[in-house]
Formats: C-alpha cells, structure tokens, sequence
C-alpha cells in the first residue's frame, strides 16, 4: 500500500468517525495551540526589547553609570539589594574627573531626576517624571524635539528655568492650546515651555511621553536631588562601537580610584550598556521559551497516550478487515504502516489546527493586551514535526498489534 492511499484511508477514517477523531485530536491541538502562542509572545517580547525598549532607554554606542543596576533590579535578591543600597552615591563634584579622563570624541551627560508635582494654568496639578540634565542629553539620547527647540548649554549655565516636556504632559496641562512660551509650574516655580519632544510611545501599555525635561542648574534640581551634591548617573556615548570599551575602562580606572577601591575589591557601581542590558533581556527569553514549550508539550503527551488508546480500539473494531486485508495478501508491514500512518495523520491534523488555533490565539492577544506578539516560522514548523512524531509514536504499539493477528483467527472475528 503506497503512503497516499494510506493517507487517503486515514481521512475517510476520521470523516466516517467525526465525533471520536475529535476528541482524538483534541491533546495535540491545545498542546500545539500554545505552543505557538507562547512562543509568538516570547518571541515578540524580544523583538520589541531589541528594536525598540532598549533602543530609547539605553545609549547607541554608550554607557551610562549608576550607583545601582537598573536593567535587572527585580532580579535580585534581598541581601543583594542591601549591598546595593550600602553602596557610595556618585556626587557632582567627581564628573569633572570622570570626564577628563574620556578619550577626545565622547559625549557625556549629567542626570538627575524624581517625581515632582506639575501644574499649569489650564489643569490642576499631577506628579509627573522630572529629570534634571545637562544640553548634551538630547543629542545622546536622540531625542528629537518636535516642537519648538531643546534647552542649550548657556542656558544650562545661566540657571534659566525653561523645560522640554514630553508629548502627553502637552496633552494634558495644554488641552488644545500651543504650549510653547507658556508657563509650566514645578512645585510652585514657574517654567517657560521651549520645546516638545517628538512622541516615544509605550512600553507595555505605559506612556513613554509623561515627562518633563529641565536643564540640570535649573532651580528644580534641587528637587530631584536626594542630597546635596549627589547625581542619578552619568550618560556617555563613543564616536562608535569599537571605542565604546575604551570609554568603559576609563571611567571605571578613575571611579574605582575615587571610592578607594584596592584591585581584587569588586566595583561598588553600575556600568550598563544596551549589550549587557539585551543579554538580560535574552536569558529571561530563553528561560520564557523553555517554560513555553514544556508546558504545551504535557498536553502532547496526554494527546498521545488519547490516540494511543483510540488505535487500540480501531484495531480491536476492525480485526475482521485486517484479517480480510491479510488473506488476499497484505503482507505485515502493510498493516503496521497502514495503522501508523493512520496515527500520524490523525496527529497531524490535530497539530494544523492548533497551529491554526494558536495563530488566532496570538491575533487577539496583540489586539486585547499590550503584549507584543511575533508568530515564529520555527515555532510552526516544530509543532508539524511534533504532531507527526506524537502520532508515529502514539501509533507503533496499536500498529504492531494488528500486524501480528493471526488471519484466520481475524476473519472468525465477529
């Protein structure tokens, strides 16, 4: 018997049997349904981390240097975190140094920033993100201004209350009126609105474009500050990739200086780059795509151990046809492929549609949450491979059983 009229039998099987290949195919098809949605939403998760979160959080070709982690602070654990809090603060006084220590073409930002209370003539008051910087920070950061212009270093220097907001901050303190020139207050201190920042977007279904930009001398920034003379952290970026290390190790030799550190003492502050960051963001991908695919894979084995039962039952319905089959001369191994592909079909069209299932599932995941979703082309070629491999194996011991009747006991069988 050739594989297609093998196949050709299998469907009339399940078109004759409807109800029973059903619930047949039903372990396979969960099982592969969020196999491909767990995965579409893993894998979308990454795509979206890579092209898009880490690209406005992080610095193209830069670091930046904090007192503590950022990137992976929900990661730790509490003693951790205790050593993280013990560590010394950076302070204004030591970017001078920090600085001074770059190799020519580097660009560099102070950062300081808090949650303040914002108002305007138009709305009553709201806390919104507030961050102190130095004029370099747009051009690091590639924020484009929209709107009007960013602050400059004179006026850095000056201590000149101005401030660039953010897309929804003009949304809301100036429904449907031009903000720029207009005031904005910053706990009772009055800002002049020079500038709006082109929209970010969200990150997981919150604003990216709430905030409030303030040159880092302005009065404001002694609001942001926790202490006296202490910063969040410093932003650098390299001419380009290659002497971005360059930059690293520099300001690490002179802040490992400033802290007194002796060399076999580990460095007690943070430098991040969107490398370290994305390798992160990768080991919690691949833990999330094992977890993805081993949990699918119990409704696998629970779909096989169902066709399994169900072959079994074929066989013992169909005794007579077999020994018919063998009597005018089908050969054992004609039977036991016969029954296989039988199981592997029924497997595989349990898997087709829980392939089809699980792209619907993705659909209205990316149309009801804020979950980013990227169907995967492997994740739908191994659901295939896995359908075909459950119903192969599902199916050797009922095949093999009915390759072994004995044909005239088989045609006594009523």
């Amino acid at each position: 018997m050739s594989v297609v009229e093998a196949v050709r039998l299998a469907l009339l099987q399940i078109r004759v049997q409807k109800l029973k290949s059903v619930f047949t195919v039903l372990g396979v098809m969960l099982g592969v349904m969020f196999l491909v949605a767990v995965v579409s939403v893993v894998d979308g998760i990454g795509r979206y981390m890579d092209r898009s979160v880490i690209g406005k959080l992080m610095t193209v070709n830069g670091f930046e240097v904090h007192k503590m982690p950022t990137t992976n602070i929900g990661n730790v654990d509490q003693q951790t975190m205790a050593a993280y809090l013990r560590r010394p603060p950076l302070y204004e006084r030591d970017t001078a140094a920090l600085f001074a220590a770059l190799p020519p073409g580097f660009r560099h930002a102070v950062e300081d920033s808090g949650t303040l209370s914002i108002a305007s003539p138009y709305t009553k008051p709201s806390l919104v993100a507030v961050s102190s910087v130095t004029a370099e920070y747009f051009a690091i950061k590639h924020l484009q201004v929209a709107e009007g212009r960013p602050f400059t270093a004179q006026e850095d220097a000056l201590h000149t209350p101005v401030v660039v907001i953010g897309a929804d901050v003009k949304a809301h303190f100036f429904p449907g009126i031009d903000p720029l020139g207009r005031e904005l207050r910053i706990h009772g201190l009055p800002y002049r609105v020079v500038g709006i920042v082109e929209p970010q977007g969200s990150l997981f279904g919150l604003s990216m474009d709430r905030f409030v930009i303030t040159p880092y001398n302005a009065p404001a920034r002694r609001l942001t500050s926790d202490a006296l003379g202490q910063i969040d952290g410093i932003i650098v970026q390299s001419p380009n990739a290659t002497a971005q290390i360059a930059g690293e190790d520099a300001i690490r030799q002179v802040l490992r200086t400033l802290h007194g550190l002796h060399p076999r003492q580990p460095d007690n502050f943070a430098i991040e780059t969107p490398q370290a960051a994305m390798a992160f963001v990768k080991r919690l991908q691949g833990y999330l795509i094992v977890a993805g695919v081993v949990l699918p894979a119990i409704g696998l084995v629970v779909g096989a151990l169902v066709i399994m039962n169900i072959m079994v039952m074929a066989v013992a319905e169909r005794t007579r046809e077999i020994g018919l089959r063998k009597s005018i001369g089908a050969r054992r191994r004609d039977i036991l492929w016969q029954f296989l592909i039988e199981s592997m079909t029924l497997s595989a069209c349990g898997a087709t549609v829980g392939i089809g299932a699980g792209i619907a599932l993705t659909w209205i995941i990316a149309a009801t949450t804020p979950l980013p979703t990227q169907i995967a082309l492997w994740s739908v070629l191994t659901s295939i491979g896995l359908g075909i491999g459950v119903g192969m194996i599902a199916g050797v011991y009922p095949a093999s059983r009915a390759a072994q009747l004995d044909p005239i006991i088989a045609l006594h069988t009523e």
